[in-house]
């Protein structure tokens, strides 16, 4: 991970879409940041989209694409994603599984649920967890006291030994059945709203993220930047990104934007 200030000129150029986390991305101490906020309006309103990939649920989802700056949003990890037509006056809302498979998938996850919380003390079900369609969040940082990493692994390694696909963001573990993911439903998204093929072509894209579970976008996009915040998970991040910010949180996805539209 080298310095933001490092991303050459030519390449920032180039950038037409800014896919981003939302936790300790773009908000710090769960609240979204003015400056976050305000950095989504300009690199919106300069014609560079900007598309939320986020583990937050769909209830939340709905008013982020109704109500934020944003072209579209990917949410739970991937299971969905959902879009504002304010042309057409519609909400578009794209699946990765059908209904009835994500109701028979919750029934399995709730039993895997009780069990992590039986067997790693502190741990919570995430505030949030009403609004989920597909995945259950076991919160180990958000509303209950931080877990060590010993814990947090425990609750990964009892989701895999049950099935399921577990990862870990700066305050939940996420759970889920399927084979979506934050890139997989960012592809299709990106082909449906942009018409852009994020394979063929990554380098008009960046994406800024912040902790493990953002791992598969970090290894994809050879923009990829973290906020300053994403140091702290250094020793767990396989693929990190190749640029870093010196802000956190909100200030750091300022820093991206600026450096964005300073080229422009």
């Amino acid at each position: 991970m080298i310095p933001l200030a490092a991303f050459p000129a030519a390449d920032r150029r180039r950038v037409r879409c800014v896919l981003t986390d939302i936790d300790d991305t773009l908000t710090k101490d769960g609240r979204l940041q003015a400056v976050a906020y305000s950095a989504m309006e300009r690199l919106a309103g300069a014609g560079i989209a900007v598309i939320p990939v986020t583990g937050r649920p769909a209830g939340w989802c709905d008013l982020i694409a109704r109500q934020w700056p944003v072209a579209a949003v990917v949410g739970e990890n991937g299971a969905f994603w959902f879009r504002h037509d304010e042309g057409g006056r519609r909400f578009v809302r794209r699946w990765w599984v059908e209904e009835a498979q994500r109701r028979a998938d919750h029934e399995r996850l709730w039993r895997i649920a009780r069990r992590i919380l039986a067997e790693v003390p502190g741990t919570g079900i995430a505030s949030d967890q009403p609004f989920r369609a597909a995945d259950i969040a076991i919160d180990w940082c958000e509303d209950v006291a931080p877990l060590p990493d010993p814990e947090v692994r425990r609750i990964v390694a009892i989701a895999e030994a049950e099935g399921a696909t577990a990862k870990v963001s700066s305050i939940h573990v996420n759970m889920w059945f399927g084979d979506f993911s934050k890139l997989g439903m960012a592809r299709r998204c990106v082909a449906e709203v942009l018409g852009q093929d994020v394979d063929a072509d990554p380098a008009p894209f960046v994406f800024v993220g912040d902790s493990p579970n953002d791992q598969t976008m970090f290894g994809h996009f050879p923009n990829a930047v973290g906020v300053a915040n994403v140091l702290r998970f250094r020793d767990q991040l396989t693929k990190p990104p190749a640029y870093v910010t010196a802000g956190e949180g909100g200030h750091g996805f300022a820093e991206v934007a600026e450096a964005l539209l300073a080229v422009r």
